[in-house]
């Protein structure tokens, strides 16, 4: 039940109706948006929001869709229905137009993949499209809407002997206009014309008899008149006979088509039906896609919960002045049904009430809402609205009389599965009692479990949500020292009018506001004055909060890069350690089989001196090279921590800064080359003759360079280097999709990127993170900005993904 009658005026549907009408195509889909109604229906409501989805997702990523000759024949083919009538020609034109274009869609959802568009797949199945008229209507009309002539042979006969005898007539009115040229009797500068169809020579008055025929017309002066030659006129006689003859023969060829298209009448009627269908199902996506609304979740509770919504007549409008639309979040469960919203005037209360109120409906009518997709809907059997005034001279109501006969209907017809919206509950009579009896009836619709928002000034609503189970306050937040709303929603704690502080901003004079304020009590001032210090004490919380999850989230990432780093100085630790016990080990082993050597030696000489002397000999060399062996890793396991420590902690006064004309590497790769220019924070490498463009950050000083190589390995590498690079290039994706990625692991991907794309030297990428609460577009953003080779960063067009896509352009 939707109350009042006026509710879709009221509430600003009526304006959503018709931009949905104007993205119709035909008449036919027009039709259909001036059936939308309010349903109550999960099944009916799921349907279309599935039906508008799936067209959603034709129009951004699918092929292209026929959206063209959405004709409607269906009065014709009702006349067609009686024996005897035949089809117009400019109805047959139209009629083969939209068959074609029919056809188009049905083989559109043929040629995809069954179960890709499910709900629109169930209505295409419903029609039969009889294929042999399309060829039937080719064989007699053409693409300019004519009758071929090879329609039939009697046809193309006719039209031969048209064309001779019309020749003849140019050439007999030709000679005739030659013979009066020469004789004198045309006027000067006058040529052969066209009266009533035929050809006709221009005389002089005085010489209309001279060459006989019909007068056809005089000019305005009567000086001239115009003459159709007696020769001509017979032939154009017989020509007017073949034309009547050839109109019946077209009537003839139209009959039998009809006679043809008569049995198909009914499927023909069901395909124009479904061609008005899809052109109302496009119209609802177009619409939804303008505003940047979404399919919403269903919940089998009762409950709203709306995050990120938007009015769609309020976001069109900002859009056209280019302001900002603040969104809205608001909730409501069973423990908290009723949201008592107050604050100051022009806050946005009436915007919150009429958002809500309008994309619960606009749900409820099968149409996507402009709000998050985690937003949670519930289908609701009664809406009712009491929004503005409604003072009748012609009743005799009343503004107040009016808003209490809505009362009434409210507290009469509420049920649990009720939705009422009341802008400013209670005023219109003498506050006290206005408020009590608002009070009284607000607690009525609280025991019938009904759902509502009310917005308010008066104080004793305010502490009755405070106080009262099912009831909650919510305050339009408002900025105290610049004296301006904020247009944000902050359930939790009543809000202040801001009475007093608006009326001194304005220049009220402040005798008056003294003794306003005397007159006012100090208990209301002194509650005014907590809720505003509320206020204040919300907005810097809140900021605190988002300063402590921005830190946070930093030293995530920091605690984060330190792990890996530290996980990679172990790793490297034992590598070390391994290799040195390897190399202990090969000294033992040679040591051991040098000292057998020597003593087997010794014995075979049989201690003879001088054999013995060399031998010591040759066993001090050994010793002094293991000595000088055994000392090499040494040395380099002394300084190769000292390296880790370097690289791992990165202390400033350790890291020479990369200059010109100096070696250096990649971080994290083994790319070494020349640093040949640097433009800001892009530096280009010199790698064997392959200029590579980084970013000047991702350095790090090369105490040699590479070792120089032979002709061959040269080209070995040089080709190496620029396979490995068309590899990149052949794998890059010029879309990076970060959707349900967390912030640290998306930074991480993201930069990765980036610095490809940047090395790469790649114009525009796109990177998709969706829309939800906007957290990840703005972490996204933050770095983007932050990286110099960029150009600029944008949303992409509405059509390609708009705000849900980022696209960046380097420099």
């Amino acid at each position: 039940m939707i109350y009042p009658n006026n509710f879709e005026q009221k509430i600003g549907f009526d304006q959503v109706r018709e931009l949905i009408r104007k993205a119709c195509i035909s008449p036919m889909g027009e039709q259909f948006v001036e059936k939308i109604r309010f349903s109550a229906s999960r099944e009916i409501i799921e349907k279309m929001l599935c039906q508008a989805e799936e067209f959603k997702q034709i129009l951004l990523f699918g092929k292209s869709f026929p959206n063209s000759n959405y004709f409607d024949l269906r009065d014709e083919l009702a006349r067609l229905k009686t024996p005897g009538s035949f089809i117009e020609q400019e109805a047959l034109f139209d009629l083969r137009s939209s068959l074609i274009t029919i056809q188009s869609i049905l083989d559109f959802f043929n040629k995809n993949e069954k179960g890709t568009y499910p709900e629109l797949e169930k209505l295409v199945e419903q029609v039969y499209l009889p294929v042999e008229l399309i060829k039937k209507a080719d064989r007699i009309i053409d693409d300019k809407g004519e009758i071929k002539s090879n329609a039939s042979e009697k046809l193309a006969e006719i039209r031969k002997k048209l064309e001779a005898k019309q020749r003849q007539v140019i050439k007999e009115t030709k000679r005739a206009f030659e013979l009066a040229k020469k004789s004198g009797w045309v006027p000067e500068n006058a040529e052969m014309t066209l009266r009533n169809g035929r050809s006709v020579i221009p005389l002089h008055a005085a010489d209309k008899r001279a060459i006989g025929g019909i007068i056809h017309d005089e000019s305005s002066t009567g000086q001239t008149v115009f003459v159709e030659p007696t020769g001509s006129f017979e032939i154009n006689n017989e020509i007017r006979e073949l034309e009547n003859e050839e109109r019946r023969e077209i009537i003839r060829i139209l009959q039998q088509f009809t006679d043809e298209l008569r049995p198909f009448i009914f499927d023909l009627s069901g395909c124009y039906r479904l061609l008005g269908l899809v052109d109302f199902i496009r119209a609802k996506a177009v619409f939804a896609i303008s505003i940047q609304a979404e399919k919403p979740k269903l919940s089998n509770e009762t409950e709203l919960d709306l995050k990120k919504a938007i009015h769609p007549l309020l976001l069109i409008a900002h859009r056209a002045a280019k302001k900002e639309v603040v969104p809205l979040n608001l909730s409501l469960d069973k423990e908290n049904r009723i949201l008592v919203i107050s604050g100051p005037n022009a806050g946005g209360k009436s915007v919150c009430l009429k958002t809500t109120g309008l994309l619960q409906y606009m749900l409820q009518c099968g149409l996507h809402v402009p709000a998050s997709p985690d937003s949670i809907f519930s289908i609701f059997e009664n809406l009712f609205i009491d929004i503005g005034d409604e003072q009748s001279l012609e009743n005799d109501l009343s503004t107040y009389s009016s808003h209490l006969l809505n009362m009434k209907f409210f507290l009469n017809h509420a049920t649990a599965k009720t939705l009422f919206l009341i802008d400013e509950f209670g005023t219109g009579t003498e506050p006290a009692l206005g408020g009590a009896i608002a009070e009284a009836t607000l607690e009525q619709m609280n025991r019938k479990l009904a759902f509502g928002v009310i917005t308010t000034h008066y104080t004793n609503l305010k502490l009755l949500a405070q106080k009262t189970s099912g009831l909650q306050n919510a305050a339009m937040l408002f900025d105290s020292e610049q004296m301006q709303p904020l247009f944000q929603l902050s359930v939790g704690n009543p809000g202040s009018s801001f009475a007093f502080e608006i009326a001194r901003k304005i220049g009220f004079p402040d005798k008056v506001l003294k003794n306003a304020a005397t007159k006012t009590g100090g208990k209301h001032v002194t509650f005014e004055q907590q809720l505003q210090q509320l206020e204040s004490d919300k907005l810097t919380m809140d900021k605190k909060q988002q300063e402590v999850q921005a830190a946070d989230e930093f030293l995530s990432e920091m605690i984060n890069k330190y792990t890996d780093l530290f996980e990679e100085l172990e790793k490297n630790k034992k590598e070390i350690i391994r290799e040195a016990k390897e190399k202990a080990l090969a000294v033992i082993s040679n040591s051991n089989k040098l000292v057998e050597n020597t003593i087997r030696e010794i014995k075979e000489a049989k201690a003879d001196k001088e054999v013995t002397r060399e031998l010591r000999q040759e066993l001090e060399t050994a010793k002094e090279a293991l000595e000088t062996e055994i000392a090499e890793p040494k040395k380099k396991r002394a300084k190769k921590p000292k390296k880790i420590k370097v690289q791992t902690i990165e202390l400033e006064e350790e890291v020479k800064i990369p200059e010109l004309g100096d070696y250096v590497r990649i971080k994290d790769t083994d790319i070494v080359g020349e640093l040949v220019s640097i433009t800001g924070e892009t530096a280009v490498l010199n790698v064997n003759q392959v200029k590579l463009k980084t970013s000047f950050s991702k350095l790090v000083y090369s105490p040699s360079a590479p070792k120089k190589e032979t002709r061959q390995s040269y080209k070995s590498s040089h080709s190496g280097i620029m396979a490995e690079i068309n590899k990149k290039v052949s794998d890059f994706n010029l879309t990076l999709d970060l959707r349900g990625q967390r912030g640290a692991e998306a930074l991480h991907l993201l930069k990765k990127y980036i610095d490809d794309a940047i090395l790469l030297s790649m114009g525009e990428v796109s990177i998709l993170h969706g829309k939800g609460y906007g957290i990840l577009r703005n972490l996204i953003r933050d770095y983007l900005g932050s990286v110099s080779e960029i150009k600029s960063f944008k949303d992409a067009p509405l059509d390609r993904g708009g705000s849900g896509i980022t696209r960046v352009n380097f420099k």
